[in-house]
């Protein structure tokens, strides 16, 4: 039998309402950069976005970026939200949460409605926390903290 996605669309066609929305929710799209996949330039995603590989030069998603373990990532990020777990090198431009998982480690500043570092996580740069996830304004520039761990802290004593 041969899948065709007119055929599923049609079938979806008769369900109540409440089941379309319910699953258009459940669809979001993620577009998987492999752990042997080595990209260089832009990286545009109308979804959410994962990362296994290694990025170089900008990543900009309409959803949620996850930088995993073994991803090195070097580029600045524009997205709704993200994790990193693996390394990144960069900027990041978030309208919601940045979270550094236990490993993961930055080097460069966030920009964050709400940022999460997990006791093991690096986290090199400073913290701008704007609650309208725009680096523009002049209130998100008056609330910046350097988070920056000095000569002889531990990772997870650096205080945010």
């Amino acid at each position: 039998m041969i899948w065709r996605r007119e055929d599923a669309e049609a079938a979806h066609e008769d369900a109540p309402p409440e089941r379309k929305d319910k699953k258009m929710t459940e669809n979001s799209e993620v577009t998987i950069v492999g752990a042997g996949a080595r990209l260089e330039g832009n990286v545009v995603s109308a979804g959410s976005l994962r990362i296994d590989g290694q990025v170089k030069g900008q990543i900009n998603a309409d959803g949620d970026v996850a930088l995993s373990a073994q991803s090195q990532v070097e580029a600045d990020i524009r997205a709704q939200n993200v994790s990193v777990a693996g390394r990144f090198k960069g900027n990041i431009i978030v309208k919601g949460k940045a979270h550094l998982a236990r490993g993961g480690r930055v080097d460069g500043n966030i920009t964050s409605k709400t940022l999460v570092i997990e006791e093991g996580g690096i986290f090199h740069g400073q913290s701008i926390m704007d609650a309208a996830g725009s680096s523009s304004s002049g209130q998100a520039a008056s609330q910046s903290v350097s988070a920056a761990a000095k000569p002889g802290d531990k990772p997870d004593q650096v205080k945010v």
